[in-house]
């Protein structure tokens, strides 16, 4: 009998707002066992001190530069080598594509749906999950509400059992939020066909040699667990 665990599962998402000006969406993922949450953050936080930097600095992919670029990807290999900690992620290469009138849908319903389709390989019963969402704007506590009630009704979780709780947290507080961030943005990078940072295609160059050169631009295999993406494509009816 498998014996039940509680999960820390870390969420954050890139150019969420369908008219933002950018061609690609993603959200991702980073959870780790309950238990080794602390003991990873802190893992963090002397990777930063080693580097020069404060124990509170917040590790951001937009503050990634060549003067930093030797820390990053020692965050990135420290993701790597740690067997508790896992990414999944779904990417959206051109939300221009999007047509939720002819679906009935709005924006805000698909993007529950893609939430539920980006966290569903990641629950396993008998295990519990708690669920923290980088906090965006002053939309963030009713969506952080609806977002429980879609994922618990989706999994039949009507007493939220399964799916302890959903949150709101600072990044800044959390270095699992941070990496998140940071591969989220290797993912949007990667799929904009962009090269105009040294330091950021190092990053994402970094990835591509551990994991396989097309990890960040095809859906993953079912068997990769540590690093998991779903490229999801709006269905063209024009023909």
């Amino acid at each position: 009998m498998t014996e039940e665990r509680l999960f820390n599962v870390y969420c954050d998402e890139s150019c969420h707002l369908e008219h933002d000006g950018s061609p690609v969406m993603a959200w991702g993922a980073i959870y780790c066992p309950e238990a080794a949450s602390h003991i990873i953050s802190l893992a963090v936080r002397k990777l930063k001190s080693e580097h020069g930097l404060a124990p509170d600095f917040e590790a951001k992919w937009t503050k990634i530069s060549p003067a930093k670029v030797e820390f990053y990807l020692a965050l990135l290999d420290l993701f790597l080598a740690d067997e508790r900690m896992r990414f999944r992620g779904i990417l959206v290469p051109d939300k221009g594509l999007l047509d939720h009138a002819r679906f009935g849908q709005s924006h805000d319903d698909w993007y529950y749906k893609m939430y539920f389709t980006m966290l569903r390989p990641i629950f396993c019963a008998p295990h519990h999950y708690r669920i923290y969402l980088d906090i965006k704007d002053t939309r963030g506590g009713p969506r952080t509400r609806r977002l429980h009630e879609v994922l618990a009704n989706s999994l039949y979780d009507f007493n939220q059992e399964c799916v302890e709780r959903v949150q709101q947290v600072r990044s800044h507080e959390s270095e699992q939020l941070q990496l998140a961030d940071i591969l989220i943005g290797a993912l949007t990078y990667a799929n904009r066909g962009l090269r105009t940072s040294p330091a950021k295609t190092a990053i994402a160059a970094r990835l591509c040699e551990r994991l396989g050169q097309n990890i960040l631009t095809r859906t993953s295999s079912f068997s990769a667990t540590k690093f998991n993406i779903l490229v999801w494509r709006a269905r063209d009816l024009t023909g």
